[in-house]
């Protein structure tokens, strides 16, 4: 690394939220960490704007980001938010010498290898030492629900670098396991041409999972939000809000499992994302891990994979995304 790419901006943004952090110099810690609501912005360039003046920040030299959509060429266009630019065009209306614009999921998973003991939360799997010898022992798998599904991976390479996994797996097809499964995509296929991962396993999914559950159940659907779902799963207060909590487990194990077999994620399952991190004891309770590991003759092979969730209070992208901008200079 060099410093012609310091002073820097970093960023983490999301569906909802943009987080942004300032590195000063190689080496220094993230500071000066704010969360923004994208709604609150136009675009990308006026929440960097708006960023720099609440933090009294002067001209940064580069910016690095983690964005919640596909990165392919010039043009960005956010999935699940109406934010669209051109790389190109924002690093010149920025003034910046370099931008580096990847995957919010592809900056979280080279975050990985910098998280320590207590930014996690082992839930599952053997008692694994964390340590940079066994990240590098093989492939990682993450994935994370919060305003979409993210799914990436890590690869271990030689002289302690890393090769992230840049993907949409969020978008894969969810499949039922059993007959009441069955009912509920049914329901949802209703709606939706296409019931992806994602579909589900999002904070909006976690309404749609709700009214599937009340209308298959014949109960009446309740006007609640995500939000609302999980606290009143959580407290047990509501019969329905109890049954989509754990359907959503049950599907969240049941596409980890699918991960971890692909990409042979032999050091282990990372799980990010706003949602499940918040919900503390519940997924162990969930039939999270019994089908995370329902894999028939490789039961065996997932029962051995630790799982982790990431439950760092500063974004780890952020670091992610300064790790993207290193490795080019």
């Amino acid at each position: 690394m060099t410093t012609h790419s310091f002073p820097r901006v970093v960023a983490d943004i999301g569906g909802t939220n943009a987080r942004f952090g300032w590195q000063a110099a190689p080496g220094d810690d993230i500071t000066h960490i704010r969360n923004l609501i994208n709604a609150d912005h136009a675009g990308v360039a006026e929440a960097v704007r708006s960023y720099l003046l609440a933090e009294h920040l002067p001209q940064p030299e580069a910016m690095a980001m983690g964005i919640a959509t596909p990165v392919q060429g010039d043009l960005i266009r956010m999935t699940n938010s109406p934010w669209r630019f051109s790389i190109l065009g924002l690093q010149a209306e920025l003034g910046l010498s370099k931008l580096v614009v990847i995957n919010d999921f592809t900056a979280l998973a080279l975050a990985l290898p910098s998280l320590r003991k207590p930014q996690l939360r082992q839930i599952a799997g053997p008692c694994t030492a964390l340590t940079p010898e066994h990240i590098r022992s093989g492939p990682v798998a993450l994935l994370g629900a919060g305003t979409g599904l993210g799914v990436s991976g890590l690869l271990p390479l030689p002289g302690g670098r890393w090769a992230p996994i840049s993907g949409e797996g969020g978008h894969v097809t969810l499949a039922a396991t059993d007959a009441l499964e069955a009912a509920l995509l049914d329901n949802l296929r209703h709606r939706f041409e296409h019931v992806s991962a994602e579909r589900v396993l999002c904070g909006n999914g976690l309404a749609h999972l709700y009214r599937a559950v009340a209308e298959v159940k014949g109960h009446p659907v309740l006007d609640l939000g995500p939000a609302d779902i999980s606290r009143l799963g959580l407290n047990g207060t509501d019969a329905d809000a109890v049954a989509t909590l754990h359907h959503f487990c049950a599907f969240l194990g049941s596409v980890a499992g699918n991960l971890a077999l692909t990409l042979g994620a032999r050091a282990g399952v990372y799980i990010g994302g706003g949602i499940v991190p918040r919900w503390g004891d519940f997924i162990e309770r969930s039939p999270f891990h019994q089908r995370f590991i329902a894999k028939g003759r490789f039961t065996d092979y997932l029962c051995a994979l630790p799982i982790w969730l990431i439950q760092a209070e500063t974004s780890p992208a952020l670091y992610g995304a300064s790790r993207a901008l290193d490795q080019l200079d």
